[in-house]
């Protein structure tokens, strides 16, 4: 694709990254056959290749419109497009450059840039989220029914073993999941434990960055990031083998920190070696499958076996590209994966997807939920937290973490053997 850049973004890093990206575009539209908004409007504009129209005729100096706004915010940003385009487009860098200088010449109606600022602040804050949600768990019956269907019962978190081992990996206590499911990471770490691994958090960590990035509030994102870093290497400085993230969510961001810090001297090469020690659990636990995978089948002996269906987070699938590491772990330990219709596309979380695009992602809910129970498990297994509350919403069948399926297959066994 030719590009000629207006001057107000051609010699910027952001600009000769978009000039690169848009280059490498070779108007194919392969990846309007797998994107999901694509197939729910049936709009080229809301599909990847018109939005990357639209991001090159901004960048070349014509004025962006509500439009243009509009068709950009019904992006999932779930870079299913990534995964099909033989160009290798890096369309996720690329919509989160439009976005900015979209938003940054036309703004946002008052209520709208509040609505943002709150989610950006509230969701990322898990001091200020913990309490919200109970709060909100209290008012329940005043919510709009749609919302209210999003707060999942209270749970309650089980032991973390103590740091016993030689070999210790860090974890991303995260901001919203230890109030929503509070055992994904008691379970991880749990399950780590059996196999010679001790898990242990970083006191100073906080959110990934990755919500207020998205929003377009990308220099506090990036603060967020910054805040990681320190807290993380002198970790890796004492050893500890690697970053375990459990929210697939926060790995694909977490795995960008080297690019997305590139521009800041003091953090670039710190940025990009806490990149490189990431993990996401995945894959984490299949490296250890010589030990593990003898543990569960053992586990799983003489249990009844149960159906599982398994959701990629598109974040796990497309941004990291990882699959079936998860689910050679729930075979092994003793569940019949049911097969998932459509499996590439987004449920419809999407970070902030399902609050500010509620009529798109109850549409996107609603054929996932659809796909998932065609085969009637008797539960469903994810790996990022926003895909198993959303999920959660919309289907009685119980959504988990699949690392919490695992560990209770571990746990029985145990107990069954004290």
């Amino acid at each position: 694709m030719q590009t000629n850049l207006a001057d107000f973004i051609k010699d910027t890093p952001e600009g000769r990254e978009a000039d690169r990206i848009l280059r490498s575009c070779v108007h194919c539209g392969f990846c309007t056959a797998t994107c999901p908004t694509y197939q729910l409007l049936g709009d080229e504009l809301d599909g990847p290749r018109g939005r990357i129209y639209l991001i090159k005729q901004v960048l070349e100096g014509t004025p962006a419109t509500r439009s243009t706004q509009t068709h950009l915010d019904r992006c999932l940003t779930c870079r299913s497009c990534e995964t099909t385009c033989p160009s290798g487009v890096q369309y996720g860098r690329l919509v989160d450059i439009g976005r900015k200088v979209v938003d940054d010449q036309v703004g946002r109606a008052p209520v709208e840039s509040l609505k943002r600022r709150a989610l950006a602040t509230g969701l990322s804050n898990g001091a200020l989220f913990g309490p919200a949600l109970g709060v909100g768990r209290l008012a329940a019956g005043l919510l709009p029914s749609a919302l209210a269907k999003k707060l999942p019962p209270k749970r309650s978190a089980g032991a973390w073993p103590a740091a016993r081992h030689a070999r210790r990996m860090v974890v991303l206590d995260g901001c919203v999941q230890p109030s929503l499911a509070p055992d994904i990471n008691p379970a991880a770490a749990r399950v780590l434990d059996r196999i010679g691994i001790s898990l242990v958090k970083a006191p100073q960590a906080g959110c990934c960055g990755a919500v207020k990035f998205h929003l377009n509030y990308q220099d506090d994102g990036r603060d967020a990031m910054r805040r990681n870093v320190d807290a993380w290497i002198p970790l890796l400085d004492a050893g500890a083998e690697a970053i375990v993230m459990t929210a697939s969510g926060c790995g694909a961001t977490v795995r960008e920190y080297g690019h997305l810090l590139e521009q800041d001297a003091a953090f670039a090469a710190r940025a990009q070696r806490v990149a490189d020690a990431t993990r996401d659990l995945t894959e984490i636990v299949e490296a250890e499958a010589e030990r593990i995978v003898p543990m569960l089948e053992a586990a799983a002996q003489g249990r009844a076996r149960r159906a599982l269906a398994f959701h990629s987070p598109c974040t796990l699938q497309h941004g990291q590209q990882i699959r079936g590491k998860a689910e050679r772990m729930l075979t092994a330990a003793g569940f019949d994966l049911v097969p998932v219709a459509d499996g590439h596309l987004c449920c419809g979380s999407a970070g902030t997807y399902s609050l500010l695009q509620p009529e798109l992602s109850r549409q996107l809910l609603a054929n996932k939920v659809a796909a998932l129970t065609a085969g009637a498990p008797t539960g469903i297994a994810t790996a990022n937290i926003g895909c198993l509350t959303h999920l959660q919403s919309g289907t009685a069948t119980p959504v988990r973490h699949w690392i919490e399926w695992l560990d209770d297959v571990l746990a029985g066994a145990a107990r069954a053997a004290a």
